[in-house]
């Protein structure tokens, strides 16, 4: 049979790709039933990195949106991504949590699991692919697509044939960037189509302008399974709208079969939908066929430049995307996928904000030249490996191999805060944010989007989120949604106007002086921790951060003695750590910074008093 089956990715990678993943299971519901009849082969709508965006951002429970799901689409496959031994998560995880989650996902719902690794370490999908099938499931062995001085059709088509022994159900090809060229699409899977006699899929994105060419040659060569998105969420670095490449099949022996009337039905609902979500809608919309040489994949690109733009530094977006080819040079050439994408883009953002190369190194990208995430693809350079890492071993093994089994160990750190394993598992992937979550839910706090409210001027009181004001005669309705960092000195708020969002900037002019005094001009150019409780960083022993984060660790106490270089704190920013070290030898003096707070650069974190040093007699 020839007709081509479709995964609609609306509900997981499309609005992945382009607002931030953002789509909240509001949104979703109301047109299950439409998306349920349409007679997808599957809907991708979980997995990846919608389970951390529900817990960080939009205070849902993730458990919860798959069974909802699943009761809104009882006629329809549900897929997910899993990233092999990282789940859903950025590190390895012990086989009993692997194991465990993949029970719970396939209780949850999850009919087909698309299972990965970001380096194509095979090794670490076994036991992902053993749960799925031990749990009844389609067990769907992928293969990242990437181009690089040590990738080939050759090693591609090895994989594959490794996957089918595996007892993989199908075999997916997934081109997370948009990097197939049609000649290579048709090259790859006409050897893919000799080697294995499952079914093939291809999962590839937009942002080249290719990616329909690219599924037509493929679909030429013996591929029977595409990935499209709904055309209100496609493009870009989306994927090719499903109701363009429904059309381009309509009477071809590759007809899919799909109603184009109820499809478009399908479109015109989300393009309601995604105008709620304006705020978080990607710098880069269009074809950019520059990822030909940065390979940032779609749904990293978005959140990069969200994470930018957080920082003050969209406009330093295309020096990152230059250096981000040399870091992935320096690591081995890994393929851009979820987690080494964020290990990749990460440590070139740090490496252009900071200056230097290399002169701080995530937590991530020190485990992964270690070998805890597996076999880098090609040879690493050694002399950043050093720099990193120092003289310490470089594993061979599996890395989950060196894990201990730990449900039993997180079931009693998380304790009475978790209603189910459901709980425990969400603790496991993300332990801060995933404790944040569950304490909020416990004091009926859960909010999405929490708002930072500015701080009062002159005496506390309360600060009007949502008000009606009149302009030359014309009533508005304005509620505001969120902030940008009060150091800004031009702050974004994020507002509704008459429901409708909006984005202004507010720099600060004059402020307000006591009673009785008129409004005083604001000095020139805000500094970095202007409305911070801390000093500003200026002797040599104070420590401060390279860019804005979060505390995730505080490693020393007021009174301790520390040497030059010891890790002091540990900071998150753009979902990865780095150890931030005390710059001198010496006392603390003091420590301005707790677990779980914001910090931004300038701001004097922790006070190190300095030894001093012996003179001559």
């Amino acid at each position: 049979m020839s007709r081509v089956h479709i995964t609609e990715t609306v509900l997981r990678d499309a609005h992945q790709s382009l607002i931030a993943t953002r789509l909240r299971t509001e949104d979703m519901l109301p047109v299950c039933p439409q998306l349920d009849r349409a007679g997808f082969w599957s809907l991708e709508a979980w997995g990846g990195a919608t389970f951390d965006a529900c817990l960080r951002y939009l205070k849902e429970d993730p458990w919860e949106r798959l069974r909802r799901l699943r009761a809104a689409l009882p006629r329809t496959r549900i897929q997910m991504l899993l990233r092999g031994q990282n789940l859903v998560g950025y590190r390895h995880y012990p086989d009993d949590v692997v194991r465990a989650f993949v029970e719970r996902a396939a209780a949850g719902g999850v009919d087909v699991f698309r299972i990965f690794d970001a380096l194509n370490d095979l090794r670490n999908l076994r036991t992902a692919v053993e749960a799925v099938k031990a749990a009844g499931k389609h067990a769907q062995g992928t293969i990242c697509y990437t181009t690089s001085p040590v990738h080939d059709v050759a090693l591609f088509v090895q994989q594959a044939r490794e996957l089918a022994a595996m007892g993989c159900d199908s075999i997916a090809v997934k081109d997370m960037a948009g990097l197939l060229t049609p000649a290579a699409a048709e090259r790859l899977f006409a050897a893919l189509r000799r080697a294995v006699s499952l079914p093939l899929h291809l999962h590839s994105h937009a942002t080249s302008g290719l990616a329909a060419l690219s599924q037509l040659k493929a679909v030429e060569q013996g591929c029977r399974h595409i990935d499209t998105a709904i055309s209100a969420f496609a493009g870009g670095t989306s994927h090719p709208p499903t109701e363009s490449m429904v059309a381009a099949f309509r009477d071809t022996p590759y007809d899919t079969g799909l109603d184009l009337e109820l499809l478009q039905e399908i479109g015109a609902y989300f393009y309601e939908v995604r105008k709620r979500y304006r705020r978080f809608e990607s710098e880069y919309t269009g074809v950019d066929t520059r990822v030909q040489a940065y390979q940032i994949p779609g749904g990293m690109i978005s959140n990069l430049a969200q994470q930018l733009k957080e920082q003050g530094a969209l406009g330093r977006m295309r020096e990152v995307l230059e250096e981000v080819p040399r870091v992935r040079a320096d690591l081995g050439y890994p393929p851009l996928v979820t987690p080494t994408s964020q290990m990749v883009g990460a440590q070139a953002v740090l490496n252009v904000l900071t200056g230097e190369r290399y002169a701080t190194v995530t937590q991530e990208v020190k485990r992964y030249l270690q070998g805890l995430y597996g076999r880098p693809p090609g040879p690493v350079n050694e002399a950043v490996r050093r720099r990193a890492i120092g003289e310490a071993e470089v594993i061979q093994e599996r890395p989950a191999d060196l894990l201990e089994p730990e449900l039993h160990r997180l079931r009693g750190e998380i304790g009475e805060l978790a209603r189910s394993e459901e709980d425990v598992l969400s603790y496991a992937m993300f332990p801060e944010v995933g404790r944040a979550f569950l304490e909020e839910r416990a004091a009926g706090r859960l909010a999405p989007e929490p708002l930072e409210l500015p701080e009062p001027s002159c005496e506390p009181r309360p600060v009007p989120v949502e008000f009606n004001v009149t302009l030359h005669g014309e009533s508005y309705h304005i509620r505001i949604t969120g902030t940008g960092h009060r150091a800004q000195d031009r702050r974004p708020f994020y507002v509704t106007v008459d429901g409708i969002p909006e984005e202004i900037l507010v720099q600060t002019l004059a402020t307000v002086g006591s009673e009785g005094e008129a409004p005083r001009e604001a000095p020139g150019p805000a500094p970095a921790v202007r409305g911070s409780r801390r000093p500003r960083a200026q002797a040599p022993g104070h420590v401060t951060a390279s860019m804005p984060g979060t505390i995730v660790a505080v490693l020393v106490q007021e009174g301790e003695r520390v040497e030059a270089g010891q890790p002091v704190l540990v900071a998150e920013a753009m979902k990865m750590e780095t150890e931030i070290h005390a710059p001198v030898g010496g006392v603390v003096k003091a420590v301005h910074v707790a677990k779980g707070e914001s910090v931004n650069p300038d701001e004097a974190l922790i006070e190190i008093e300095e030894e001093a040093r012996g003179g001559d007699a």
